[in-house]
């Protein structure tokens, strides 16, 4: 098949949660012998000349380059109309123009779309089978943050929700499939009630990558790995190290916490002031500080669709240690793969239980390794994938041949 794919994070080099999934839907099917042609956003030179690596994985690509600045304007351009401001950051008159070149240009037998921001480009047509994986449902997003900003900023956070509800309602519509990410995320998109067409197919995790190591651990060590220039990141370790760090201390004084993550921000940084605290900012490799911990931590208040740091983790066989919102996001079971806690105290007894128990440690090690190589695997995600593929392009050509 000749694919149109479209997503709002140009997808190479795949290291953080917005081009993992992309690249990987990317690198499946054009290694199928699909034709791929990938259009999508470049945020900075640096940005630009490293996604040239897609070369390999694709037939062909069309970059955009934006700025910051001229983004934010289209964002602010939006907030007294109908459309949502997300879809301002992500619109590029230049991107519009080569798509709507490309879809002059060339026959297609599918336009696959990852995340409803870029979805814009071609909601339009209609002569082409069409997939929008919204991925996490951002609206629900926005919602969730309203709750933790102060005001005025969470008005605008549920004014955008707002919006953004209404836009995924009707991009929903326009859509011959629509994905999520998670069975949650899934559900949420079924509860709009807008009679289209939903499925989902979960993240994988490169399980051959993300590999065990012979290496020793530090018991007294626990990490973090995240983005830390991500709000729900940011907030999560904010209140992780003010409402449970002092408590764990108290209990286990040698403890240590480091904080692996690219583009801290000065609050962040202030977090390596605390005692026994370390934030790295960015590093070559997050594998090494997470192998050589005793366990991962991911207390996130704010989350939505699958928590790939977790993924990663378990597959590495180093234990997780999650809120139930997190948790939401993963194929796992609490207690058998990984230990979920929602409030300071079960935190400290969830870290406790694992630091100070090798046994236990080892236990969650092994279990949680093996639920990723059989719950969160690529090549069983992508299976799923080519099904929906399948019976989005056969339904759309019965329904071409006979209409309404």
């Amino acid at each position: 098949m000749n694919i149109l794919y479209l997503c709002h994070r140009f997808p190479f080099p795949p290291k953080r949660g917005g081009k993992i999934r992309p690249f990987n839907m990317i690198r499946h099917l054009s290694a199928a012998g699909h034709k791929v042609t990938v259009c999508s956003l470049a945020r900075s030179p640096e940005e630009a000349s490293e996604g040239r690596g897609l070369s390999p994985h694709c037939n062909g690509f069309e970059m955009a380059q934006v700025s910051g600045p001229i983004q934010a304007l289209r964002m602010v351009a939006r907030l007294p109309v109908a459309t949502p401001s997300s879809m301002g950051f992500f619109y590029s008159p230049v991107l519009a123009r080569r798509v709507r070149e490309l879809l002059a240009a060339q026959r297609w037998n599918l336009i696959f779309v990852h995340c409803s921001s870029v979805a814009q480009y071609v909601e339009h047509v209609r002569d082409v089978p069409k997939i929008l994986d919204f991925g996490d449902m951002d609206s629900q997003k926005w919602l969730e943050y309203a709750n933790y900003k102060p005001f005025p900023l969470s008005l605008g956070y549920r004014f955008e929700g707002r919006k953004m509800l209404a836009a995924e309602r009707r991009l929903a519509r326009r859509f011959d499939v629509c994905t999520a990410t998670t069975r949650a995320e899934w559900q949420t998109l079924e509860s709009y009630g807008t009679g289209a067409t939903t499925d989902w197919f979960p993240n994988g995790v490169d399980a051959d990558f993300f590999c065990p190591s012979d290496s020793p651990y530090d018991a007294d060590t626990i990490s973090f790995i995240g983005r830390m220039d991500y709000y729900p990141n940011q907030e999560c370790m904010a209140r992780f190290c003010e409402q449970v760090w002092p408590r764990l201390l108290a209990r286990r004084p040698s403890m240590k916490l480091v904080i692996v993550g690219a583009d801290p921000s000065p609050e962040m940084r202030r977090l390596g002031e605390l005692p026994g605290v370390t934030v790295t900012g960015s590093v070559p490799d997050v594998r090494p500080f997470i192998r050589a911990s005793a366990l991962m931590v991911a207390p996130l208040n704010i989350a939505r669709g699958t928590q790939n740091k977790i993924l990663e983790a378990m597959a590495m066989g180093v234990p997780v240690v999650t809120s139930s919102m997190a948790a939401g996001g993963v194929d796992a079971e609490a207690n058998e793969h990984l230990l979920v806690a929602d409030t300071p105290d079960a935190y400290c007894e969830a870290i406790l239980r694992v630091v100070e128990n090798a046994t236990e440690r080892q236990r969650l090690a092994t279990a949680g390794r093996q639920r990723m190589l059989s719950h969160h695997a690529w090549p069983h995600s992508m299976k799923r994938l080519d099904q929906i593929i399948e019976r989005c392009t056969k339904t759309f050509s019965e329904t071409s041949r006979n209409p309404a």
